[in-house]
C-alpha cells in the first residue's frame, strides 16, 4: 500500500520533533512511519522503499531504536522476514529510561555541589537550581507514573 503525502508530511513533523530531541533525522522518521503504518509492522526494505532511503539507513536506525525498547523485531511463523514495528508499551519504556536518567542526573549534579561545597553560594547556584528541578521530578515521577498506569488500564483515580 503506498502512502500519501499528508502522511509523508506527518511523517516529516514527526521526525522534526525527534530531530529537536537530538535524534537523526531519519531515526525521527523511521518512527513516524511506524506510528502511522498499514500493517504495523514494516519490513527494512518496506520502510527504505516508504521513507525513500537506503537500507543501510533503516539499519542504522532501528539499530538505535531498538535498545530502548521504543521499537521491537519481529518475525511471522510463516516468514524469514525480520519486521519492525513500535513496541506496545514502547512509549512507556521510553519515557521510564528518560526518568531513571533523571535520577543518575540528580546524582551527578548532587556531586558536583559536594565538590563547591566550600566555593561562594553565586557560584554553586546554577547547580543548585538544577539539582532543585531534578530532585522535584525524581520525587514527583512516581505518582505521576502511577496515575498513568491507572489511566491507562481503565481504572481512572
Amino acid at each position: 500500500m503506498g502512502s500519501t503525502e499528508r502522511e509523508l508530511d506527518l511523517v516529516d513533523e514527526i521526525a522534526a520533533a525527534f530531530e529537536r530531541e537530538g535524534l537523526p533525522l531519519i531515526t525521527g522518521r523511521v518512527i513516524g512511519w511506524l506510528l502511522v503504518s498499514d500493517p504495523p509492522e514494516q519490513s527494512a526494505a518496506r520502510l527504505a522503499e516508504a521513507l525513500g532511503v537506503s537500507r543501510s539507513s533503516i539499519s542504522t536506525a532501528t539499530r538505535m531504536l531498538t535498545p530502548g525498547g521504543l521499537v521491537e523485531r519481529v518475525r511471522t511463523r510463516d516468514s524469514r522476514v525480520e519486521l519492525f514495528r513500535i513496541t506496545p508499551d514502547g512509549w512507556s519504556r521510553m519515557l521510564a529510561a528518560r526518568y531513571g536518567r533523571a535520577t543518575a542526573f540528580r546524582q551527578v549534579l548532587e556531586h558536583g555541589l559536594d565538590v563547591l561545597a566550600d566555593a561562594p553560594a553565586e557560584r554553586r547556584e546554577r547547580l543548585l537550581r538544577v539539582h532543585e528541578l531534578y530532585a522535584f521530578l525524581e520525587a514527583e515521577l512516581p505518582a505521576l507514573w502511577d496515575r498513568w498506569e491507572a489511566h491507562r488500564n481503565g481504572r481512572h483515580r
